[in-house]
């Protein structure tokens, strides 16, 4: 299915159903973040997916007959680059700071419409280039805090370690993820896809926990408290059965472009929940940024509208 021949109201339905992911993520940052006092972060990935896998066995069982081996490798190729991303952003905060995390997460963005036309061999619309342009210069000024955007820039130059390169590895294989979800979610069934993308996550998981622990990298621990229980029911269920299910469903109606952009305002409602949440102040720095992104996805949809009014 090609994304210009959708009808506006079904993409209009699937950009909200995206927006609806991205809040979702945006929910996990303090949940994950205190949960992982009582877990080690790769038995907790782990945790996560696992539980996300089992809710959903029974209703996969009964789409077996779509099972063929085109499609259960589509799905592991997804499983694989969603666990690696997830482990590479892991394992990069604990060397970096959560805002260089963000920001350098942030420039997906950026490399999704790269690879959407080295790999689709198709061209973002001119509106799309405009709104994620928009849109990184908002990861600028919402990463820069209250600080001076200078100031961010030069020690994000200058202080570059192992965990800004992870960051940025995360970063990539999210934006290849965005890229490949549009490729085979229009070729091959939702059910199977979805099953492995989780299940193979959780495989991963496991397994990076016994090498974490074999290389004495990160000891394998698990503290039951109730907190790290809600933490585990949160993220399994909302942040990824729901979510997987959502992209896996939705983000073929909208160009990957599109979804990388709308996937940018997970720091937005990150800020929001944390200012009703936590009570954290937002910067004016970080204000205007929410704007510019806001404006980035607003040009693009207002572009995209009139270029699809006038029959281009």
């Amino acid at each position: 299915m090609n994304n210009s021949n959708i009808s506006f109201h079904e993409r209009f339905r699937s950009e909200i159903a995206l927006l609806l992911v991205t809040l979702l993520w945006g929910g996990t940052f303090a949940i994950v973040k205190e949960s992982l006092n009582d877990i080690s972060s790769m038995l907790f990935i782990a945790l996560r997916f696992s539980f996300a896998a089992l809710l959903l066995t029974p209703f996969v069982l009964k789409q077996r007959k779509y099972f063929n081996t085109k499609s259960v490798v589509a799905g592991i190729i997804l499983g694989m680059l969603m666990f690696f991303a997830f482990a590479a952003q892991t394992v990069g905060l604990k060397y970096t700071t959560a805002t260089k995390s963000g920001f350098l997460t942030g420039t997906l963005v950026v490399m999704v419409p790269i690879l959407q036309t080295i790999i689709k061999k198709t061209v973002p619309s001119r509106g799309s280039i405009i709104g994620v342009a928009l849109v990184f210069t908002g990861i600028v000024f919402l990463s820069s805090g209250g600080d001076s955007i200078l100031t961010f820039i030069d020690d994000l130059g200058s202080n570059f370690n192992i965990g800004d390169w992870l960051t940025l590895v995360c970063a990539f294989l999210f934006a290849l993820h965005v890229v490949y979800l549009d490729m085979f979610s229009n070729k091959y069934n939702f059910w199977v896809l979805l099953f492995f993308q989780i299940f193979i996550s959780a495989l991963m998981g496991f397994g990076a926990s016994s090498l974490f622990s074999a290389v004495n990298l990160e000891a394998v621990r698990l503290n039951l408290t109730t907190y790290l229980l809600f933490g585990l029911v949160y993220t399994s269920i909302l942040a990824t059965l729901i979510t997987t299910a959502l992209q896996t469903k939705f983000q073929k109606n909208v160009t990957p472009t599109k979804a990388g952009i709308i996937y940018s305002f997970e720091p937005i409602f990150a800020a929001i929940i944390a200012f009703f949440a936590l009570s954290e102040k937002i910067t004016n720095f970080g204000l205007i940024g929410c704007v510019l992104i806001f404006s980035g996805l607003l040009i693009s949809e207002v572009y995209d509208a009139l270029k699809k009014r006038n029959g281009q």
